[in-house]
Order: C-alpha cells, then sequence, then structure tokens
C-alpha cells in the first residue's frame, strides 16, 4: 500500500514537472517566421563581407542628410520607429539590426565586441554607398556609436549618444533586468538558452521605462519573439561573457579624441546607466550639448519620441550647417539599397506572406 501511494506521488510529481518543463521550455523561432512578422516596410537583408546576414533599413527622405541610428542590447531597430515618423521627413535614416539580434541573428565568428560591431556597421554604410554620415546610438548602441565615430573620424558629421554604454559606472543590481543579470551568470545562462520566461522579458522592458503604459503587449510580444530568433540567445550569452575582456576605462579614455558635434541626452530615471554617466561623457567631450529628460527612464527615443526628436532635429540643423537639409520626400518615395537589388528582392519575397 505504501509502495503504490510513493509511486503514486512519484508519478504525479514527474507529471507536475513535466509541465512545468513544457510551459517555460522555448525552442527558437525559424528566421522565416519572424521575418514574416517583423521585416515589413523598408526591411532590406544583406550579406556583409564579414559574413553577417544583416537586417536593413533603409527610409527615409532619399535625397537627406543621412542619419544612422543604432540599438542597444537586446533591442532591434524597432525601437527608432518613433524617431523613423519624426525625422523621415527631413532625413535618410539607416537602422539595423546588430549580429546577435533581432533578424540579423547569430553571425559567423561570434565576435559581439564594441569594435566587431563598430565594423559591421561600417561594413553596411560601404554597402549603401553612404561615406558621410551622423549616427546615433541608445545604451549598447551608443558605445557603438562612439566607437565608429572614433574609428572613422572623416565619415562622421556628428554623434547623438542616448543614454549610452562605455563609462564605467556603479549601479544597484537591482535596477538590472533579471535576464541580463541571468546572461552574466556562465552556468545558468546555458540553461537560459532554453527556458526564456516571457515575465522575465516583459521585467526587462518594465525598468527601462517610468511611463509604464508605454510597455505594450505588442511591444514585449515583439522582444520575447526576437529573442528567440534562432540563435540569438547563444549569441547573447557569447555576448555577456565577452563583457569579462571589455576595456571601458580604456574606452572612456579615448572619447576625448571625439571632434564631431555631440549631442548627449539622457533620461534622469534611468536606473540601467544612471545620469551620472551623462555628465562624464559631458566631460570627456567638452564641445558636447547635453539635455536630461526629467521623469524618463532608458530609452527616450520611445518614452519621448516628439520631444526628443525634435532635439535632434535642432542640434542636427546647427551641426550640419551650412550642408544644404533637404525638403521633404514627396509620399510614398523611400530610398533603395545600394549593390544588393538580388537581397531585396529576397525579403520581398519573405515578407510578402505578412
Amino acid at each position: 500500500m505504501v509502495k503504490r501511494i510513493l509511486m503514486g506521488t512519484a508519478t504525479l510529481i514527474v507529471l507536475a514537472l513535466a509541465v512545468i518543463f513544457i510551459s517555460v521550455v522555448q525552442f527558437d523561432l525559424p528566421r522565416e517566421k519572424l521575418i514574416g512578422k517583423y521585416a515589413g516596410g523598408a526591411s532590406q537583408f544583406a550579406t556583409l563581407p564579414s559574413g553577417a546576414s544583416a537586417h536593413i533599413r533603409d527610409e527615409g527622405n532619399p535625397s537627406g542628410p543621412v542619419l544612422v541610428l543604432i540599438h542597444g542590447s537586446n533591442a532591434s531597430l524597432h525601437t527608432w520607429e518613433p524617431w523613423v515618423a519624426e525625422l523621415g521627413g527631413t532625413y535618410r535614416i539607416v537602422s539595423m539590426d546588430l549580429p546577435g539580434h533581432g533578424l540579423t541573428g547569430r553571425v559567423p565568428g561570434d565576435d559581439y565586441s564594441r569594435e566587431a560591431m563598430a565594423a559591421f556597421v561600417i561594413e553596411i554604410m560601404d554597402l549603401l554607398d553612404i561615406d558621410r554620415f551622423a549616427v546615433a546610438g541608445n545604451s549598447m548602441g551608443g558605445g557603438v556609436a562612439a566607437m565608429v565615430t572614433l574609428e572613422h573620424p572623416g565619415r562622421v558629421s556628428a554623434l547623438i549618444l542616448v543614454d549610452a554604454a562605455g563609462i564605467p559606472v556603479e549601479r544597484d543590481a537591482n535596477d538590472v533586468p533579471l535576464a541580463f543579470r541571468v546572461a552574466s551568470m556562465p552556468v545558468i545562462s546555458k540553461i537560459m538558452r532554453y527556458v526564456l520566461p516571457r515575465s522575465m522579458v516583459e521585467e526587462g522592458l518594465r525598468k527601462v521605462f517610468v511611463d509604464q503604459s508605454k510597455v505594450t503587449d505588442e511591444m514585449v510580444a515583439r522582444y520575447f519573439d526576437l529573442s528567440l530568433h534562432e540563435g540569438n540567445r547563444d549569441a547573447t550569452r557569447i555576448r555577456f561573457s565577452q563583457y569579462a575582456n571589455r576595456n571601458d576605462a580604456a574606452f572612456a579614455a579615448r572619447l576625448g579624441e571625439i571632434s564631431a558635434p555631440t549631442l548627449i541626452m539622457w533620461g534622469d530615471k534611468d536606473g540601467l546607466i544612471p545620469v551620472s554617466a551623462a555628465h562624464e561623457f559631458k566631460a570627456r567631450i567638452p564641445q558636447a550639448e547635453l539635455v536630461i529628460y526629467e521623469n524618463v527612464g532608458h530609452v527616450p527615443m520611445e518614452e519621448v519620441p516628439e520631444e526628443s526628436a525634435a532635439a535632434v532635429a535642432a542640434f542636427l540643423a546647427a551641426a550640419l550647417a551650412p550642408a544644404a537639409v533637404a525638403e521633404p520626400a514627396p509620399a510614398g518615395e523611400t530610398p533603395a539599397m545600394a549593390g544588393d537589388e538580388e537581397a531585396a528582392g529576397e525579403v520581398a519575397d519573405e515578407a510578402g506572406a505578412e
């Protein structure tokens, strides 16, 4: 009798564990499925000389000055859509999913360093035959934008740092999203290769916004889906392991080399990269302008899009003078990718199912 009870209990435990396992295990999603949902509009794909298959958007005013937008860690080019809507009438805007992110996915060589991502951006600029451009980056992307400026000063007309990484800072561990903390743990991060609760993704998003109404179900679903893009979780684990070799102090020491007009913008309630880093960037780049938004978190381009885009427009109008700023493009006119018509046709076919 006791044996039968024990066996019944064991069976119930196994079944309960199986239900828990099935409910939390998340397998990779194929790229083709995600393209149908998230590669609409101006999305194009191109295979770069490095072997990466890059998801790129080249949109806005085709005859306007070029503005390149670089997203942050575990985000995607979609984070810039509010700025594209606000600035696209004047500027030709190029955005991309960085290696290990969005629809670009894992890349050959698995180098997710700041230097490698800066080289990735330059590969895209070369592909599009764009020699001169302004560049903006948020969070990790801000560090990448600064690296692009340091390594290619003759090509960058202006730099915009939005709650940018690159300054060594101390932060409260509780302010760092749980997903980031897990990705930094070598053993646990391997488990997260298969286990990724949607709630963890939502928790990370809510930490970077002050205005919680901005965190919609649609946003959570997109971040969650793109994190499951085949290879992205492996790339994230590798990227965080590579951070141990990153020397932010040496990078910060180089910031004084930047001579391009620079705008620094920050949310004063950013818990991920505290506002003290904004002042440190300003101290190291003396010509920089500094704008701080009250009651705003880590992503001002999404939380206060109109206000932050207006600041960018005013800054670029002055920074790019006396270069002519183009008139707004006719409705429906968008720039085409140079030199990669085959790839553009490919994404048109793949995204047609949307």
